[in-house]
């Protein structure tokens, strides 16, 4: 079992699954920042300064300042803020990794071209008639005189 195991993951799959892991946690801390320190004062700047990690509904009553106040308090909140920038994040995520796709898809469409061109063989000049060719038409015409 042990062997097994050991099998997995040294597998390519797993390794490169673990890198991708562990780059997508970085990943995730670079667009937080970007969320909460570039485009949310961008956001609160055009809907009047609403901060949207904020917004949130106590259910059972209660009057909190803060959403971490409320949780704090141990309120039962609905934290519809949270959720709105949770979709966000995901969004501009989304469009970051299709970006990436996308210039990866061309950078081997680019260099399969390349290859494919160079493994093309160069066309050849057409070398006229064969040897063999020549003959039977010498033959045919000889043919032709005779009969």
């Amino acid at each position: 079992m042990l062997k097994e195991f050991k099998d997995f993951i040294a597998r390519g799959n797993v390794m490169d699954m673990a890198v991708g892991i562990i780059v997508g946690a970085a990943f995730t801390a670079i667009v937080k920042s970007l969320v909460d320190d570039l485009i949310q004062p961008f956001i609160g700047l055009f809907t009047g300064g609403i901060d949207f990690s904020n917004l949130f509904y106590t259910m059972g009553g209660g009057d909190y300042a803060t959403l971490d106040a409320a949780r704090e308090a141990g309120a039962a909140t609905f934290a519809y803020g949270s959720f709105i920038m949770a979709i966000i994040n995901f969004l501009i995520i989304a469009f970051v990794v299709f970006m990436l796709v996308r210039t990866l898809n061309k950078v081997k469409e680019a260099a399969m071209a390349k290859e494919e061109a160079e493994a093309a063989p160069e066309p050849q000049p057409d070398p006229g008639p064969s040897e063999l060719d020549i003959l039977i038409e010498i033959r045919d015409s000889l043919k032709a005189r005779a009969g």
